[in-house]
């Protein structure tokens, strides 16, 4: 798209407003508020993240991942852990998550500090997984260079004659990270981007919340 273009491609945010007199006290109760409005009126994933880490030297990453779980002990979402972002939280925890509801014309930006959950939560939601999916996760390496795409293909194909549903088992190196949140900051798009902001800080065990300029 030509520069011209870009300048001027924009959408003016109209839908709704926030104000302090309509947040909940709590960000996961607000948060869970929000997602239920998002479930019910977007047209794709709600429950999609953006997952950004950084390595020792602060080199950084993000990518889309899914939200499984939350609680007032985190967001959780699964992956490999011998992934790249599995390496990367493995040398620095600290991470940041972001769910834009384009529909809402709503973010919600969540920073932190990520853990594995117990093995036994990784067990249960790989049980839960469809089949094909759990032959996915125990076929791929994941962020490993493999030589085509047959490669992977033959592979997965080998798996799901050597496992049932009944005896697929969670890989060792496959499972959940907690992501307990320190701030979150709630974002309602305005006309000429003067947009709602919120943030939510944990400061000595309570949740401050405090407006944020655009």
């Amino acid at each position: 798209m030509e520069k011209a273009k870009l300048h001027a491609h924009r959408i003016s945010y109209e839908l709704q407003t926030l104000d302090s007199g309509n947040l909940l006290n709590n960000p996961y109760s607000q948060f869970q508020f929000w997602l239920d409005e998002a479930i019910k009126k977007s047209h794709s994933e709600a429950n999609a993240m953006s997952l950004a880490t950084s390595d020792k030297k602060g080199n950084t990453s993000v990518r889309m991942v899914l939200l499984k779980e939350f609680s007032e002990e985190g967001f959780v979402f699964f992956t490999n852990y011998k992934s790249n972002k599995g390496e990367q939280l493995k040398d620095n925890p600290n991470a940041a998550l972001l769910f834009f509801w384009p529909e809402l014309q709503r973010q919600v930006r969540i920073e932190g500090t990520v853990k594995k959950v117990t093995s036994q939560v990784s067990d249960d939601y790989f049980i839960s997984r469809p089949f094909d999916s759990q032959i996915a996760a125990i076929t791929s390496a994941q962020s490993t260079v493999i030589p085509d795409r047959s490669f992977l293909d033959n592979l997965y194909n080998d798996n799901k004659k050597i496992f049932t549903p009944k005896n697929a088992k969670r890989p060792r190196d496959w499972g959940g990270y907690t992501l307990r949140a320190k701030r979150i900051e709630f974002w309602q798009g305005r006309s000429n981007r003067l947009h709602d902001r919120f943030l939510y800080e944990l400061r000595n065990k309570n949740w401050v919340i405090e407006r944020l300029a655009p």
